[in-house]
């Protein structure tokens, strides 16, 4: 059974730093790509980060290039999304996806599971 599971999310002054972490138990972790994504109440799933199946392609939105950075470490199946400078609309529920692909994918229709998201707070 396919799962993922994040961590790391928690409560944060803005311009502060949190590192999410995806553990996933799929057998083909080291062929997907990998992603992160975010979604307010009431509103569509929004892209952050995505990253191949090597780390050697990542792709971010310019809502948050040059603050955040995907990785990813194989042989612990798991990846990571850290994240800088936090402002008070990054508050949202980040989630983790895994493509049955092997490149970076920046839609969500492009991901066949997710884990369950874990909330991130940026205070002012």
């Amino acid at each position: 059974q396919v799962q993922l599971v994040e961590s790391g999310g928690g409560l944060v002054q803005a311009g502060g730093s949190l590192r999410l972490s995806c553990a996933a138990s799929i057998r083909t972790f080291s062929s997907s790509a990998m992603g992160w994504f975010r979604q307010a109440p009431g509103k569509e799933r929004e892209f952050v980060a995505a990253i191949s199946w090597s780390g050697g392609r990542t792709y971010y939105p310019d809502s948050v290039k040059g603050r955040f950075t995907i990785s990813r470490d194989n042989a612990k199946n798991t990846v990571y999304l850290q994240m800088n400078s936090l402002k008070p609309e990054d508050t949202v529920v980040y989630y983790c996806a895994a493509s049955k692909t092997s490149y970076s994918c920046s839609r969500s229709f492009e991901y066949d599971y997710w884990g369950q998201g874990t909330q991130v707070t940026v205070s002012p």
